[in-house]
């Protein structure tokens, strides 16, 4: 059967409404402009006339007739003063203009986006924070987020930055793994790229999550309002500790939170170890550590790389000794085990006999040791000593000998390095990208923070003892012998090196022909090795 066609009236009706609405909203909004001055003006006066109603309201009812008598008293001098209703009429406009105009409305809230931001992580949240018998679920699927998220903020670009999460007491916050989960879902729901830190409250039950801001990394090496035994490692957050220090960051002076490690004898960190990818800023650390205790002791360093790092170091006042081969190295740590036994000796003696220790067994002596895994490959392959088993001595008796050791290597050498070494060394740092099993294999504890998988040179971990776990930013200290340094790091690396040591010219006297020795004083040379050994124990 066909259809019949529509009256004509119904067909074109839809047609000539929608023209009219079309018609009216052009109207409308024409008007609008241009009444809009008129609108806003008496938006101001129903406001001002609110406000005033309400102070009547407010006002005693004893003070009403002064007030009143007081107001006519205005209204009557303004009627006398020439041209005065019209300044009176222009000053009611204005105030009435000002106070009718429109604002940002207040967020009270989030929006439409935020929302459905919250719900996703809530609806992810469910699997982990629920259980099957649970009457009272806080956590099931297309449930309330409100009731679990207390507090929220977000960024300009619509993503959470911090998130107050309550969740059930049977859920077993206790145990690292169940946290581990909780905190990589977080991370990857919240948007990757960014630093997230997590704070778990066993007691309230609750997690706040919140996005870190970036260390900065525009503080160079300078010296740093310290006391001897005190080493500035770099830089962390404002709320990580509790002290401060004014630093030069570019043109300005502001104060910044250091990561402060204290050595000597009352110190329980005494010995430090660095670990790090290549790249990661190990030897900016190192270099930095070197700059510091050139204030007030000496230096032995050690660099098994062979790369020439430290080759700015190079004879200056308080450098004993800058070796790079495997001969160089093994003598000087020898060395510096005879001169920790020798210190402890005089000290021991000195104290025997009711005397203060000598000043020479005092001045610190550090012990700067870069990637001793190479050092240990080349001594095996030459049949000689490991280098770390000469570190024994000054690792176990440094701190009473006033000697400090810092060691540095990579992770993929972590396996090579001696258990005195990995014991005595109860200050770790770590640098560069890392996972966190990563770090917590070196610092002993994982991060309460999301390790970002881009980091600039000299950003890493800090644990010092069995404190917590620290972000650091190592102060910018590259070599000022490299090319690529720029002017401003090169500059202020070579202010804070030491004057070069005075060499004192010894005159030589005019050859003779030496007297012949008696045949039973002829030296051999075992004599000879024996007295070389003497000087140098001495």
């Amino acid at each position: 059967m066909a259809r019949r066609p529509l009256p004509r009236i119904l067909s074109s009706g839809s047609a000539s409404i929608t023209r009219s609405r079309e018609l009216a909203r052009t109207t409308a909004d024409n008007a609008t402009d241009v009444l809009h001055p008129l609108i806003r003006i008496v938006r101001g006066l129903r406001l001002l006339a609110g406000a005033g109603r309400r102070k009547w309201a407010a006002t005693p009812k004893e003070r009403r007739g002064p007030t009143l008598f007081l107001v006519a008293a205005c209204v009557f001098v303004v009627a006398l003063i020439p041209y005065g209703p019209l300044l009176a009429l222009a000053a009611v406009m204005g105030a009435a203009a000002w106070k009718g105009r429109e604002r940002t409305p207040v967020k009270t809230g989030p929006d439409k986006t935020e929302t459905g931001r919250l719900q996703a992580l809530y609806e992810a949240l469910v699997p982990y924070f629920s259980v099957a018998d649970d009457p009272s679920p806080l956590f099931a699927h297309g449930g309330d987020w409100g009731k679990a998220f207390s507090g929220h903020e977000f960024d300009g670009d619509g993503r959470v930055t911090r998130l107050k999460v309550a969740y059930p007491a049977y859920f077993t916050d206790g145990e690292t793994a169940s946290r581990i989960r909780i905190e990589q879902l977080l991370h990857a729901k919240s948007g990757r790229g960014r630093e997230y830190h997590f704070a778990w409250d066993e007691e309230a039950n609750q997690l706040v999550m919140s996005v870190l801001d970036a260390l900065p990394t525009s503080i160079a090496a300078q010296r740093f309002v310290t006391t001897p035994g005190e080493t500035v490692l770099g830089f962390t957050d404002d709320d990580a500790v509790q002290r401060k220090v004014p630093v030069t960051d570019g043109e300005e002076t502001r104060d910044a939170p250091p990561v402060i490690w204290r050595t000597g004898a009352r110190s329980t960190e005494p010995h430090l170890l660095i670990v790090g990818q290549p790249g990661s800023g190990t030897s900016t650390l190192m270099r930095s550590i070197a700059l510091q205790a050139l204030q007030h002791g000496d230096i032995v360093i050690i660099e098994g790389s062979g790369t020439g790092e430290y080759a700015c170091l190079t004879g200056r006042t308080g450098v004993l000794a800058v070796e790079c081969g495997l001969a160089g190295a093994l003598a000087t740590l020898e060395w510096a085990a005879h001169e920790t036994e020798r210190r402890l000796i005089a000290a021991n003696r000195a104290r025997q006999a009711g005397h203060p220790p000598p000043e020479d067994t005092k001045r610190p002596l550090w012990i700067l040791l870069d990637r001793p895994s190479v050092l240990g490959h080349l001594a095996a392959v030459d049949g000689r000593p490991d280098p770390q088993e000469l570190l024994q001595v000054p690792l176990r008796h440094g701190r009473a000998a006033s000697v400090t050791v810092v060691t540095t290597d990579q992770f993929d050498s972590l396996d090579t390095l001696s258990e005195t070494v990995r014991t005595h060394t109860r200050a770790r740092v770590v640098l560069g990208p890392c996972a966190r099993d990563q770090v917590e294999a070196v610092l002993g504890l994982e991060p309460h923070t999301t390790p970002p998988p881009d980091v600039p040179p000299g950003r890493g971990y800090a644990r010092l003892g069995t404190g917590p776990v620290l972000r650091l930013q190592v102060p910018a200290t590259p070599d000022p012998y490299d090319d690529a340094t720029s002017e401003a790091h090169r500059q202020a690396v070579l202010d804070l090196l030491p004057a070069p040591q005075t060499v004192v010219e010894a005159t030589v006297p005019e050859p003779t022909s030496p007297a012949p020795l008696p045949a039973e004083t002829i030296l051999t040379a075992e004599h000879v090795l024996t007295a070389e050994q003497l000087m140098l124990s001495e």
